[in-house]
């Protein structure tokens, strides 16, 4: 039997996944890399973590599940968004370090693309509703201003899957998913703006070429399956960038499909055939990997980070990551519904642009001496929840759901926090075999699609099987209800202090 596998490029690490020719999942190895905040507003990775953990990766994976490499039939990835990584006319990696979707430096850069360009316009044309230093396009803007000389050497920029498919095949392109995070792609073209590559003053030519989702776009080389231990020869496909890997894993194959993702940061996206935008909510949206349709997404940038943040600060006493979790799951379980009066705002990493400001810090509030580190625990669970659901009431606004939510991510794991969804949400909750595997599993069918072996998506939604629904409590509804109310003036007055 052939076989497949999916790479995960996310924030925080590789995953590596095998799957079978099927879609079932055989194995999988994750390895986290580093990131680096050498001043305020940078947030940046190193390409070449990605790749020596990409190649450590593949052969660990391949050892754990005795796979013949020759066995391999495609290879697919799934990456983090909105990066920028510069390379020369030789392929040669210009900048050991590079700042990743949520490094924000360019904000002087974001005001000057807007002089002579409508924010609106720009917006409603590329669905990019994150803060718009945070694009491609912008951080390209700062490169040519503050680094000149390397600017100068690029040749190509490429996102984050993009460069690991270099690395492989001596390929440069990308998808129009990824493409769709650059800040100058057209979504309903499906192709880029040149509007908006002369308002930033950057040559077309620096942008790679598009290709399909699910297109073979080269072989691993010999170089290549030294390092990894692959095949020489391996087809490897485009891939997707992380949020639409996971809608197609997700099951996001129709109009109103939705899923939220329990990662680092966390999103709820619906699959829709027109871009869900609206210029002043701004939910962002990526091209989907099947042509005609969009994954439109509203976030928060502070929750399995925040949640990790808990437990290094508040459970130092637990010494193995999955027993402290296990332990903060058994505390939850133990505190009423509210936390004992305790709230949690989540936004250690500032607020998205669904959320009062990108200042927004976190913090609780409400605590009271009797309170416990079990009230803290189940408060930053809740708190996490309430940040999403204000983000779902305004995608509501603008569309529908099919009336479940499926969980995707580490924290679906938690029994007890997709329980305080449901609740929070007024819900069902819907918890699959898939997981955490969501955007592995899509990356996995892009790969199966360019080699041949299947013909469409359809068997993503039998591959799914349901291992649990929970049902909203009504009771436990209400009180959220009621201190959503206290939740969202206190996260409006915690964004006009930190403006202060």
């Amino acid at each position: 039997m052939k076989k497949l596998i999916a790479y995960d490029l996310g924030t925080g690490g590789i995953k590596a996944s095998l799957f079978s020719e099927n879609g079932a999942s055989l194995a999988d190895v994750f390895i986290q890399y580093d990131t680096l905040f050498p001043k305020e507003r940078f947030v940046e990775q190193r390409p070449m973590d990605w790749w020596n953990h990409v190649c450590q990766a593949t052969r660990q994976l391949l050892d754990k599940s005795e796979s013949d490499a020759a066995d391999i039939a495609g290879v697919a990835l799934s990456g983090h968004s909105l990066v920028a990584v510069p390379l020369d006319r030789n392929g040669t990696l210009l900048a050991d370090q590079v700042p990743i979707w949520c490094d924000m430096r360019a904000e002087e850069e974001a005001v000057e693309l807007f002089k002579d360009l409508d924010y609106d316009q720009w917006y409603l044309t590329t669905g990019n509703g994150d803060p718009a230093e945070c694009y491609t396009v912008t951080k390209l803007m700062w490169m040519k201003k503050h680094q000149p000389e390397l600017y100068s050497r690029v040749y190509k920029i490429l996102g984050s899957k993009d460069f690991i498919n270099y690395m492989l095949t001596g390929t440069m392109c990308t998808d129009p998913s990824y493409a769709s995070g650059f800040g100058v792609f057209n979504l309903t073209a499906w192709d880029y703006e040149p509007r908006f590559m002369n308002a930033a003053g950057i040559s077309p030519d620096i942008f790679p070429e598009i290709r399909p989702s699910d297109s073979i776009i080269g072989r691993v080389t010999q170089t290549a399956a030294q390092m990894t231990g692959l095949a020489e020869g391996t087809p490897v496909a485009c891939g997707a960038v992380d949020n639409t890997c996971m809608a197609l894993g997700a099951r996001g194959l129709a109009e109103g499909v939705a899923y939220t993702s329990l990662g680092s940061s966390s999103w709820i996206a619906v699959t829709s055939s027109k871009p869900v935008v609206d210029p002043v909510t701004r939910p962002f949206v990526f091209a989907h990997a099947k042509k005609g349709y969009y994954t439109s997404a509203v976030s928060i940038f502070s929750a399995g980070n925040s949640f990790r943040w808990i437990r290094d600060n508040l459970c130092r006493d637990f010494t193995d990551d999955t027993d402290t979790y296990d332990a903060m799951n058994r505390m939850a379980e133990r505190v009423p519904v509210g936390s004992n009066g305790v709230l949690f705002n989540p936004s250690l990493a500032g607020g998205s642009a669904q959320e009062p400001s990108s200042g927004l810090r976190g913090g609780f509030m409400g605590l009271a001496l009797h309170n416990t580190r079990e009230d803290l625990v189940r408060a930053s669970m809740e708190g996490i929840a309430m940040a999403l659901r204000c983000t779902l009431d305004i995608l509501l606004t603008k569309t529908s759901i099919n009336g479940e939510m499926l969980i995707c991510g580490g924290g679906s794991k938690s029994a007890v926090w997709r329980q305080i969804f449901a609740d929070v949400y007024n819900l069902p909750v819907l918890k699959t075999n898939i997981d955490q595997n969501a955007a592995s599993l899509g990356a996995a069918a892009l790969a199966a699609n360019g080699c041949g072996l299947w013909e469409g998506y359809d068997r993503i939604t039998e591959i799914h099987q349901t291992e649990d629904i929970l049902l909203p409590d009504k009771e436990a509804n209400a009180l959220y209800e009621r201190l959503l109310v206290v939740y969202r003036k206190w996260t409006e007055d915690l964004a006009e202090l930190s403006e202060m």
